[in-house]
């Protein structure tokens, strides 16, 4: 819906529907703003965003295969837009994104909230004043691959929810038709995404895929048998086995040549 020639040109971005629909109406009852496209993951944003061109992108932080941080690695700090994060992250979290966004939102999102933020953006756009934006998103940029990693854990979104899980906890990663399973403990999380996009959450060295469907901890390989064919049967504590898969013997190759 469009307010007129002075309406903000508006992405909502979440891989959640129902929060899509309920952020998309909120901002119709705002006015001020004509949505011009929504979509439920990173690729499909990255994509609109190179097309249309929109003032400004509400960004779900995170989604599968491609999360709200990809989007922006995707895009470049110097053609994105100014970004409102959308997040089920609390406040203390959330701190070190404000820093590079006009504002970020916490679910279920507040009206007020809302308001405030679109202010802000309003006044930044028409002023044409969203130079110290980029600036702070290219900042952001440089930090995010390593940033994860050195925390230590990795974010969950689980029916709704963030868990954060320890990557040390982490024993291995199923893929599970659209979604993969975390299994950590005696804890099994399942996470809608591919098992490539969460590979690429894993720190590097840490795990091995050793399958199409398998991601282990290499902390927690306690024995390695060869089986048929030049393939391998991994043994994790606790008994489970794995048996790897062709596509990946070139990874293990390497692998077991860094543990001689």
């Amino acid at each position: 819906m469009s307010d007129g020639p002075e309406a903000m040109r508006v992405l909502v971005v979440d891989d959640e529907p129902l929060a899509r629909a309920h952020l998309t109406a909120l901002l119709e009852e705002a006015g001020g703003v004509e949505v011009v496209g929504e979509c439920g993951d990173g690729r499909e944003a990255v994509r609109l965003i190179v097309r249309d061109s929109p003032d400004l992108v509400f960004l779900d932080v995170q989604m599968p295969e491609l999360d709200g941080f990809g989007v922006l690695q995707a895009i470049g700090a110097d053609r994105m837009p100014p970004v409102i994060f959308v997040t089920a992250y609390d406040e203390y979290a959330m701190q070190a994104f404000d820093v590079a966004a006009l504002a970020y939102l916490l679910k279920p999102i507040a009206r007020e909230r809302l308001a405030a933020a679109l202010d802000r953006a309003r006044i930044l756009v028409r002023a044409g004043s969203t130079g110290d934006i980029v600036t702070r998103l290219g900042t952001l940029l440089e930090k995010l691959d390593a940033a994860e990693p050195r925390a230590g854990r990795i974010s969950l979104k689980v029916d709704g929810r963030l868990i954060f899980v320890g990557v040390d906890e982490i024993d291995w990663v199923e893929a599970d038709d659209n979604h993969v399973k975390v299994h950590a403990g005696q804890r099994t999380h399942p996470v809608r995404s591919t098992m490539a996009g969460f590979e690429r959450r894993l720190p590097a060295g840490r795990f091995l895929r050793v399958h199409r469907s398998a991601i282990v901890n290499v902390r927690r390989i306690v024995e390695v048998q060869p089986w048929f064919a030049g393939d391998y049967v991994f043994i994790l504590a606790g008994g489970l086995r794995i048996t790897s898969g062709r596509s990946y013997r070139e990874n293990i190759r390497e692998f077991m040549e860094r543990q001689l």
